[in-house]
């Protein structure tokens, strides 16, 4: 059974290896990368040819968030991801691929294509942080530790030219979680991946900062209406807009699977993006000052203040010596900075980390996901009245 499986990290350490590459040197000529760079042409080589290997892994970037991939077609290889994160084993894992041509052949069965309902959002958002569920059919080749032991398959092609060039070159469909140590933030700077696998894998390609800054959007057209199973950098209200009539009775997922129930994407089970500061979410807060005041009576301890749209300063609510951050006021900006600020106090030894939560609308969603799952606590301003 998988269910109950999480591997163990070897004891043993190995010596992890910083390569830089430049996203902008690379550019494809159809699915060949070409490049314009002799480092990141030699370390991307490097980290395919690690890759390909069974049994290893590499983390890269992709416009999301970085990964840790290894082959979605070797158990050693996936095996290896699982050990490196301390990941439970139930917990399925998104396929990254470099073209169409690779899903055809790598990740479906000849006798099957990918389903016409994911046609006109493959179109819009591929390359991009889009994931598409794709039914498992008898004779794939895909792992059952990539999936979960279910039916279905996440896959998605990064839009970071890194990650392609590294699954092109490698011609292999990377099983790619997110290259962190399991319940941790996300990590969106090669910084991340050090602190918290260094040791554990081989190779980490330093592509600088992620784009996005939250993982995929992971939708499900296998029925109907179909589902949103979880929000990230492709908007609900995009889906629904380019991805055809089909798309317009999208209806969201529930945010946390049950503790029996099969988990069908990442994300939905579990303890997820915690720093080890308490995190306390603040809804519908106004400036914050009167909710702010209240938590903190009677409390001593190192405070993070996270702000983003409506928050005042920490000097304004009376608390001079809180270590402050301002995500930004747009969701696109808050959601690139989030992970990068949760883990930048987190290291400064904080105790608490108050952060000012957005509407979930839009690219909203997708932030309120990770702040609810990553928060110990929430307080909503109409329970302050």
């Amino acid at each position: 059974m998988l269910r109950h499986l999480r591997l163990k990290i070897p004891k043993m350490s190995i010596s992890t290896r910083i390569l830089p590459a430049d996203p902008r040197s690379i550019s494809f000529i159809g699915d060949v990368p070409v490049f314009s760079d002799k480092v990141t042409e030699t370390n991307l080589h490097l980290a395919a040819k690690e890759v390909a290997k069974s049994g290893s892994v590499v983390a890269f970037p992709t416009e999301t968030v970085y990964g840790l991939g290894g082959s979605a077609l070797e158990d050693s290889s996936v095996e290896a991801i699982y050990a490196a994160k301390n990941r439970p084993a139930d917990n399925p894992l998104i396929v990254h691929v470099s073209s169409l041509e690779q899903v055809g052949r790598l990740i479906l069965t000849q006798l099957h294509k990918i389903p016409s309902v994911y046609d006109e959002l493959i179109s819009k958002f591929w390359p991009g942080p889009l994931t598409i569920l794709l039914p498992i059919e008898e004779g794939s080749p895909v792992l059952n530790l990539v999936t979960a032991g279910q039916k279905t398959v996440g896959v998605r092609m990064p839009s970071n030219n890194i990650a392609r060039a590294l699954i092109a070159l490698s011609d292999t469909p990377l099983a790619a979680p997110s290259a962190n140590a399991s319940t941790r933030p996300s990590p969106t700077l090669a910084s991340h991946v050090e602190a918290d696998l260094k040791g554990k894998i081989p190779i980490i390609l330093d592509g600088g900062a992620c784009s996005v800054g939250v993982e995929s959007t992971v939708v499900d057209g296998l029925c109907s209406p179909p589902m949103l199973l979880r929000p990230g950098g492709v908007s609900p209200e995009e889906v629904k807009q380019y991805g055809g009539k089909q798309w317009l009775d999208l209806v969201l997922a529930k945010k946390t699977a049950g503790k029996m129930e099969p988990v069908r994407t990442p994300g939905m089970k579990y303890r997820h993006y915690s720093p080890s500061a308490k995190v306390v979410l603040f809804n519908n807060c106004g400036d914050g000052r009167h909710a702010v005041q209240k938590y903190m009576e009677h409390k001593q301890c190192k405070v993070a203040l996270l702000r983003t749209k409506k928050f005042c300063s920490a000097a304004d609510m009376g608390y001079s010596d809180f270590v402050e951050r301002n995500m930004g006021t747009t969701a696109v900006e808050i959601a690139r900075n989030l992970f990068k600020d949760l883990r930048a106090v987190d290291e400064m030894g904080v105790e608490l980390i108050l952060v000012e939560g957005i509407d979930e609308v839009d690219d909203g969603l997708a932030v309120m996901n990770r702040l609810s799952k990553a928060a110990s606590e929430t307080i909503d301003g109409a329970d302050l009245q």
